[in-house]
């Protein structure tokens, strides 16, 4: 069978393929054989080794384990910024960059594509200071927020259905300047046409589907993907019956929370509590 030549340096994807073809072909085994001693797939090993997909660190732990490596594998995996996104988070935006209606709900945080540069850049900082990221790894971020951004003035632009729980708002990033400035922008973002910014209040109770952030995206053709997050991993969703699931509670959710102009009114309220301490 022909095997696909990569240039290690060509990403950090190809280069950690290279190393984990170089050592499994070193041993003589096959990509069956490492497949089955890992508990996976031929086809993901195979994807990995040519640089398709981006391992997680659970598999990447267990390649050391399995190799007997110490942390080699480990190393180079956080070496070359595999920690900065999370698995699928890559294609995810890809589909983002094409989609024509964007619907996500947030809880704790205000929406990356609503974010000002100071949010992000306070939102970024975090992780560095206590010791979870690198601050290369923050730049990425930083750099990938806010190219992502850049969807809002596409042309055309998606339409986009925002829908933020209150926590988010209310919660301090930074000094009050960064969070007055933030809400400012929203404002301005709500009295877009193609931008639909509700709030789903605390009164909402549990009555709101949602306990984790949740995007779903349309693409041209019609299909539909999903994508949401826990603090540990993401997941991007193509089932069909789970996300007409999630697009029924995201129906619902849009009923139960404020509509366009309370939500308005909620958010200038919210931005004079800050601005008056």
């Amino acid at each position: 069978m022909n095997k696909k030549e990569l240039d290690p340096e060509s990403s950090p994807d190809a280069e950690f393929g290279v190393l984990l073809r170089t050592s499994r072909e070193q041993r003589g085994w096959t990509q069956e054989h490492l497949a089955e001693l890992l508990g996976c797939t031929s086809s993901y090993i195979s994807a990995i080794e040519c640089g398709r997909r981006k391992p997680s660190q659970p598999f990447v732990t267990r390649l050391d384990r399995v190799f007997g490596s110490g942390e080699q594998f480990l190393r180079e995996w956080d070496g070359t910024g595999q920690r900065t996104l999370f698995e699928g988070f890559d294609e995810y935006v890809r589909c983002e960059s094409k989609a024509v209606l964007i619907r996500l709900f947030e809880v704790n945080i205000v929406p990356s594509l609503f974010q000002t540069p100071a949010y992000i850049d306070v939102h970024q900082e975090a992780p560095v200071l206590r010791g979870f990221a690198t601050q290369q790894q923050a730049d990425e971020r930083t750099e990938l927020r806010k190219r992502r951004q850049r969807v809002l003035t596409r042309d055309p632009a998606p339409h986009v259905h925002a829908v933020i729980d209150e926590g988010a708002l209310r919660r301090t990033m930074g000094d009050r300047a960064v969070m007055v400035e933030q809400l400012q922008y929203l404002e301005a973002l709500a009295a877009q046409p193609r931008i639909l910014l509700q709030v789903s209040p605390f009164s909402l109770g549990a009555a709101r589907p949602f306990a984790l952030p949740l995007t779903l995206l349309t693409m041209p053709n019609g299909s539909i993907v999903g994508y949401g997050e826990t603090e540990q991993r993401g997941f991007l969703d193509r089932d069909p019956e789970t996300l007409a699931a999630l697009t029924r509670e995201y129906d619902y959710l849009q009923v139960e929370a404020l509509s366009r102009a309370e939500s308005i009114e909620f958010i200038r309220e919210v931005r004079k509590g800050f601005e008056h301490g």
